[in-house]
C-alpha cells in the first residue's frame, strides 16, 4: 500500500529543515558580549514580540537609524542658530617690505615685522533666500519620516517573528501527529504479531504492519528536525545566540498553540485602511515635502544671503615698538552677499532637486498601487485559508470514528488489516491537513494584518 503524501506539508517541512543553524547576536558590535540569557518559560507569540522588539538585530539597527535622523535635524536647524567664531592670526613680514616716510620726527613706518590679532565674532543669518523658512519645515518633516521608517521596519520585523512562530507551532504539532501515528502502526504490529503467533493471520500481515511502520519513522525523525530549525531560526529573531556548547536541542519552548481566531473586514475597507495607516506611504509621502524643500533651498541660490554680526577684537598696535602693544575694541555691522553668476551652479542644483521632487512622486505612485496589489492579494489568501479551514471541521472527527470502526471490525473479523493501515493513514492525512490548515489561517491574517497596517500587541492583556 502506497502513503499518500502531503505537497504542501512536505514543502514547508523541506524549507524549516533548510534553515541555518549557526546564529549570531545580531545589532551586538563586540563578538565577547555576553549572550541574553534564556527564558525561564514557554514563550507565546506576544513574548516573542516583546523579546523582538528589544533583542532583535534588525530592530536594534532600526533605532540607531532614529538616532542618526536626529543629527540630520540638528544639522538642519544650524542655519536658524546664530555661529559664534574665534579667530587668531600671526604674521611675520620682511622689514624691507614695510612702507616707511621720513618726517622731521623721524622715520615712520607703517607697520611691524611681526604682528597678530585675535578676536571673537557672533554670525546671524537674517535671510538666506528662503533656506530658514524651509529649515523649520524640514526639521519636522524629517523627523517624521525617520519615526514611520523605523515604523516600518518594526511591523516587518514582527511579521517575520509571527511566521517563524506559526512555523515552528507547525512543525511541533507535526511531531505530535507523527509519534501518535508511530504509536497506532506500533500497536497494529503487535496485535498482528500476536495474531501470526496464534495462527490467525499470515505471515504478511506482519509484515505489511512493519514496513508502515518503517515508513512512518522517516517523517517522524524529518518532524521532529523541522522542530529543531524552526525554533533556531525562531530563536535567531529573538536576538538569541545559541552558545557552542549547545549540540543538541536550543532551550525554547512554545506556549501557545494553533489555534485560530475569527477575523472579519470587507476588501475595501481593508484597502482603505491600508492607504490610511501604512507607514511606507507615511514616509514617502513626507520625503515627497522633503524633496518639496530641497526646491526651495536649491532656489535660494538665486537670492542674496544677509547676515548680521557682533565681535570683539584684539590685535598688536601698528606703531607700538613692542608686541605686546595692543588695541582692542567692540565691532558690528551687516554683511551680505549675492552670486550674479555662478557659472550656472544654482540652475544645475535646481534641476536636479525639481527632477528628485517629481521622482518621490513618481515612487507614492507606484508605492500606493503596490500596497493596493498587496492587499488584494492577502485577502484572498486570507479568505481561501479560512474556507480551507472551514471545509476541514469534521474531517478529523470523522477519521477518528473511521479508524474505530475499521480496528473493531479487523478484531471481530469481518474487516482486513489493509482497512486499518488505510484508516490510520487518513487519520494521519487528516490531522496534517488540520495542522497546515490552521498554520495557513495565522499566517494569511498576519499578513493581511501588515497589509492593512494594523498594529500588534506586544502586551499581554490583564
Amino acid at each position: 500500500m502506497k502513503t499518500t503524501r502531503h505537497p504542501r506539508l512536505a514543502a514547508t517541512l523541506a524549507a524549516l529543515v533548510t534553515l541555518p543553524f549557526a546564529l549570531s547576536l545580531p545589532g551586538r558590535g563586540a563578538t565577547n558580549a555576553p549572550p541574553i540569557a534564556w527564558p525561564d518559560h514557554p514563550l507565546s507569540v506576544v513574548d516573542c514580540l516583546n523579546l523582538a522588539e528589544s533583542q532583535n538585530g534588525t530592530i536594534a539597527s532600526a533605532r540607531k537609524e532614529l538616532e542618526a535622523s536626529e543629527g540630520v535635524v540638528i544639522q538642519t536647524r544650524a542655519i536658524l542658530l546664530p555661529k559664534a567664531q574665534i579667530t587668531g592670526d600671526f604674521r611675520g613680514t620682511e622689514e624691507d617690505s614695510i612702507e616707511s616716510a621720513s618726517t622731521p620726527f623721524g622715520t615712520i613706518k607703517f607697520g611691524q615685522t611681526e604682528s597678530w590679532e585675535t578676536g571673537v565674532r557672533l554670525v546671524q543669518s537674517l535671510y538666506e533666500g528662503g533656506r530658514m523658512a524651509s529649515a523649520r519645515r524640514s526639521m519636522q518633516l524629517t523627523r517624521d519620516a525617520a519615526i514611520n521608517g523605523f515604523q516600518t521596519t518594526l511591523l516587518d520585523a514582527f511579521l517575520e517573528v509571527r511566521l517563524a512562530y506559526y512555523n515552528a507551532l507547525l512543525a511541533l504539532e507535526q511531531v505530535g501527529v507523527q509519534e501518535a501515528s508511530v504509536r497506532l502502526l506500533e500497536r497494529e504490529l503487535l496485535d498482528n504479531q500476536r495474531r501470526f503467533d496464534a495462527g490467525s493471520v499470515p505471515r504478511f500481515n506482519v509484515l505489511r504492519a512493519e514496513v508502515e511502520l518503517a515508513n512512518a519513522k522517516p517523517r517522524l525523525i524529518r518532524a521532529r528536525n523541522a522542530w529543531r530549525n524552526g525554533k533556531t531560526y525562531l530563536a535567531s529573531l529573538l536576538g538569541y545566540r545559541v552558545a557552542n556548547i549547545i549540540t543538541e536541542d536550543i532551550p525554547l519552548q512554545l506556549a501557545d498553540k494553533l489555534e485560530t481566531t475569527p477575523f472579519e473586514i470587507e476588501l475595501g475597507r481593508a484597502l482603505t485602511l491600508a492607504q490610511e495607516r501604512r507607514t511606507e506611504l507615511k514616509s514617502l509621502r513626507l520625503g515627497e515635502q522633503l524633496r518639496r524643500e530641497g526646491v526651495v533651498n536649491a532656489r535660494a541660490g538665486y537670492r542674496p544671503s544677509v547676515q548680521a554680526f557682533a565681535g570683539y577684537g584684539i590685535r598688536r598696535s601698528q606703531f607700538g615698538s613692542e608686541i605686546d602693544n595692543e588695541l582692542h575694541g567692540w565691532t558690528a555691522g551687516v554683511q551680505a552677499s549675492w552670486n550674479i553668476f555662478d557659472g550656472q551652479l544654482t540652475r544645475g542644483r535646481v534641476v536636479e532637486a525639481n527632477a528628485r521632487h517629481e521622482q518621490s512622486e513618481i515612487e507614492f505612485d507606484n508605492a500606493a498601487r503596490q500596497i493596493s496589489v498587496e492587499v488584494r492579494t492577502a485577502y484572498s489568501n486570507f479568505s481561501e485559508a479560512r474556507e480551507v479551514l472551514e471545509s476541514q471541521v469534521k474531517v478529523l472527527e470523522q477519521a477518528t470514528e473511521a479508524l474505530r470502526l475499521a480496528t473493531a471490525r479487523s478484531e471481530a473479523g469481518s474487516g482486513t488489516q489493509l482497512d486499518v493501515l488505510g484508516a490510520q493513514t487518513a487519520l494521519t492525512e487528516a490531522r496534517t491537513t488540520q495542522n497546515l490548515g490552521r498554520r495557513d489561517y495565522l499566517v494569511a491574517l498576519a499578513k493581511l494584518q501588515r497589509a492593512v497596517g494594523q498594529k500588534v500587541e506586544t502586551r499581554s492583556k490583564e
